[in-house]
Parts: C-alpha cells; sequence; structure tokens
C-alpha cells in the first residue's frame, strides 16, 4: 500500500512496509505541475498482463509492484487489492503513469485534484 502526500507543490508516494522489497522503492516524489490526470480504477489490476517487469514482482490474484514496460510506457505498480487502485497518469518524468493501492481511493483522488495547478476542481 501506498500513503500519499503534498507539500511544496510535491506529491509524495511513500510505499510501505514488505511492498518496499517487491516494488524495489520506497518513495517517489512528482511535481505537482507534472500530474495530467487521476483516477480511481478498480479493473486495472485485474488482469493477468501487465507489462514486462524490470525490476519487480507480479504475483496474479496477489500483488503488482514494481516498474513494467507496457506499449512503450514505464508504469510504477504497487497494488495488492485492485478495488482501491487509483492511476496517477504523468508528463515530463521518468513514468508514464502510476498505479498504487490507497486506504482510501475516492479521498486520494480528491485531495490530488483540489491541488494540480490550472486543473479544474
Amino acid at each position: 500500500m501506498v500513503e500519499l502526500s503534498i507539500y511544496d507543490g510535491k506529491l509524495s508516494l511513500h510505499v510501505h512496509g514488505m511492498d518496499k522489497l517487491w516494488s524495489f522503492k520506497s518513495s517517489l516524489e512528482i511535481p505537482l505541475q507534472h500530474i495530467s490526470g487521476i483516477r480511481t480504477d478498480s479493473n486495472i489490476a485485474k488482469g493477468l498482463w501487465h507489462g514486462i517487469r524490470l525490476p519487480g514482482t507480479h504475483i496474479p490474484g496477489v500483488l503488482i509492484a514494481g516498474t513494467f514496460y507496457q506499449d512503450g510506457n514505464r508504469v510504477f505498480w504497487d497494488v495488492h487489492n485492485p478495488e482501491n487502485a487509483i492511476v496517477i497518469e504523468l508528463h515530463d518524468e521518468r513514468y508514464n503513469e502510476l498505479v498504487v493501492e490507497v486506504a482510501d481511493p475516492k479521498a486520494a483522488v480528491e485531495m490530488v485534484k483540489a491541488c494540480i495547478p490550472g486543473k479544474n476542481k
């Protein structure tokens, strides 16, 4: 699971527990102006194919964590429970998307949307 926080114009993602090991990351920081969209998506993690993992962990039905390449895009994943997944679309960053599990997807999306510069709230 990932905990989101916003400070100093950046979205900070903190990876918790053993997911640090599985995803090969403990945190990410993204400038808010590099976020082009954010949404809840409980279906995105339910498929079997998420791309080529490098480095990462994929145990179907249990865990998707780490960096995956699919259709020319680099995506960071950290999802156990697809029902709590959100998708953060990025530009001008190392990753094209972040697909992460959070405790309250609706609240996380609202919090980030409210802070994205130049976006309708």
